[in-house]
């Protein structure tokens, strides 16, 4: 087995030392069971036991644009599509809103723009001087069902257009057949493949059967250098859920006791409303604390959600809603 390589981070990306990686261990996961009823009791907890209002709503909503991955991930993308995400990612909500909400001298953005491999130039061009990381999937997305040194050509050509994020799809076979060194192995070679910029591991929950094999392709992801562990490709039947993000964030926080390593969490896929938005951000807070409510180690996978945040937004400044196709995105 191999361990990643572990080039320093570009300072726009995080506000902290990337994850170093470990080598394998698998007493951090096996053995480790997950209640799955347990699991469901919690998530379900955290949005009836904890309610935000008016401003404080607000304040929320405002934080979750700053986390939000602005995505467009269509067969039909174009260069047009991407400059306007681009554009609405520069300035997510409607100036009569940022006014209202006085936040005229925040800069607002969202965390970055998420596009296919051949759309990042496009992207690179339209984010130039805003500071917005452009993100890119990669690794045979969403299948990865290509041979290794495919994917990591992929990977290392993406960068080369000017990705600064690259979120990779593991093989799931690996995971259900429980080959945790070929797991680590191909997450760490991508891990190389990537330099400077920040990798993604997304493990395609919904495809991996078990909270158990979550816990444990998450722990994995991390000793293998991942940067953020994601949820999904938004194309699985069934996406992000808060019971495998809970199993995923507790991994998180296993992890960083044991090695003092950070890592990022994404969930994506399935999220819509302004309501997502906080239930997501709950869970953040209450198991891993407020540094865990900045782009830096949260984003949350979304194209659509921010339509309903901004209005909502509006609804808080002018208390009317206005129709949803007056917040369009691209």
């Amino acid at each position: 087995m191999t361990t990643a390589a572990l080039p320093d981070q570009p300072e726009s990306l995080s506000n902290h030392p990337r994850n170093l990686g470990t080598p394998l261990d698998a007493a951090m996961f096996e053995g480790r069971a997950v209640n799955r009823s347990a699991a469901e009791r919690r998530a379900a907890t955290l949005t009836t036991r904890r309610s935000v209002k008016k401003t404080y709503q607000a304040a929320w909503l405002v934080n979750a644009i700053r986390c939000i991955d602005l995505t467009t991930l269509a067969g039909d993308d174009t260069e047009g599509r991407v400059q306007r995400l681009c554009a609405k990612a520069r300035q997510p909500l409607a100036p009569r809103i940022v006014e209202g909400l006085g936040l005229s001298e925040m800069g607002l953005t969202t965390g970055a723009v998420c596009v296919y491999p051949t759309m990042v130039p496009h992207a690179v061009k339209a984010l130039r001087g805003t500071g917005i990381p452009v993100a890119s999937v990669a690794t045979g997305f969403p299948a990865g069902l290509m041979p290794l040194h495919l994917r990591l050509e992929e990977i290392r050509w993406t960068v080369d257009q000017g990705a600064d994020e690259i979120d990779i799809v593991i093989t799931r076979e690996h995971v259900l057949k429980r080959d945790w060194a070929a797991l680590y192995d191909e997450v760490a070679a991508m891990r190389e493949a990537c330099g400077k910029a920040h990798l993604k591991a997304i493990l395609a929950t919904g495809d991996i059967a078990t909270l158990r094999n979550v816990y444990a392709a998450s722990m994995v992801a991390m000793q293998a250098g991942a940067d953020f562990i994601k949820t999904s490709t938004g194309k699985e039947g069934v996406n992000a859920t808060l019971p495998v993000s809970l199993t995923m964030v507790r991994a998180l926080r296993d992890y960083g006791d044991a090695t003092g390593h950070r890592v990022g969490f994404k969930p994506a896929g399935g999220m819509k409303s302004a309501k997502d938005s906080l239930a997501w951000q709950y869970l953040m807070k209450e198991e891993l604390g407020n540094d865990w409510l900045q782009p830096d180690l949260f984003r949350l996978g979304a194209s659509s959600m921010l339509g309903d945040i901004e209005r909502q937004l509006e609804h808080h400044v002018t208390g009317r809603y206005a129709a949803a196709h007056r917040h369009s995105l691209a």
